[in-house]
């Protein structure tokens, strides 16, 4: 049995002059275009494909692997807008994702990267896009506890913060005042849970609260410079940006580390950079 917008395994069945017919179970046989059958493929051999419908609505397969598939979450560019239609993704396939636009919370313009959930429109039987990503996900409290890690993903940006897909199940808040460098929205990143509110609410940081989040920074800190001699260009005057890719950390979290490391007689500062007061310790 094929199902539509996922990975299948199914059989070849027989070659024809533009390509072999797979058994699709229930769907009936499915035609993987001649440019994607393998050179050695043969009649009984099981291949891996993609199943969709292209431009005339018929059921088509692929070996090539798209961006995203049914009941994913995914941050796709915009290629183009439609006006009667709806905007088109970028999704790794021939044919673009449609995102039409009642699936849209708001309009979205060529170029744009927005952050969707893939399904198949009950309707048409078509594969789809929407960004009213509320729909999609579970309905039961978040199990997390404070101070937990999550994985996340920057879905939009609001007046309050960024909201935040938590390991691709719930929904989390960014505050802007606990972010010192602007996000991109599909960013990945990992936070922690901050606070669950009755109702199902979170709010999320970028850094563990307190001890939890200096200590190993700290211990962190430490192990880079003796890895780089005893040295690291990075200290208070450091920019966001810059501490975020080395340590994936905010600023503020950077200073209160390296302060306790200071405070500790571990390093000294060399304006600029940080220096191992025993490289050997």
């Amino acid at each position: 049995m094929a199902f539509i917008g996922k990975i299948n395994r199914l059989r070849l069945v027989r070659h024809a002059p533009h390509g072999a017919y797979l058994d699709g179970g229930e769907l009936g046989e499915i035609l993987l275009p001649r440019r994607y059958v393998p050179r050695e493929a043969a009649p009984d051999n099981s291949l891996e494909v993609f199943v969709y419908r292209d431009s005339e609505d018929r059921l088509v397969a692929t070996t090539e692997k798209p961006l995203a598939t049914v009941g994913d979450f995914a941050c796709l560019k915009v290629v183009s807008v439609h006006p009667q239609v709806g905007a088109f993704l970028d999704w790794g396939l021939a044919k673009d994702l449609l995102l039409p636009f009642r699936e849209q919370i708001s309009p979205v313009r060529p170029g744009q990267r927005v952050v969707v959930h893939v399904d198949v429109d009950p309707k048409t039987n078509r594969i789809v896009a929407t960004t009213r990503l509320k729909r999609h996900l579970v309905r039961t409290p978040p199990p997390y506890l404070a101070g937990q890690p999550v994985n996340v993903i920057i879905a939009d940006r609001t007046p309050l913060g960024y909201n935040a897909l938590v390991e691709g199940k719930h929904m989390g808040l960014l505050f802007t005042n606990n972010i010192l460098a602007n996000l991109e929205i599909g960013q990945h990143l990992k936070a922690f849970v901050r606070a669950v509110h009755p109702g199902g609410k979170m709010d999320l940081s970028l850094d563990a609260a307190g001890y939890q989040r200096v200590a190993p920074l700290a211990d962190q800190i430490v192990e880079a410079l003796k890895q780089n001699g005893g040295r690291l260009p990075f200290d208070d005057d450091s920019s966001p940006e810059s501490i975020r890719e080395k340590f994936g950390v905010s600023k503020k979290a950077f200073k209160q580390a390296i302060g306790g490391l200071y405070k500790a007689r571990r390093i000294k500062f060399l304006k600029p950079g940080i220096e191992l007061i025993n490289s050997g310790s």
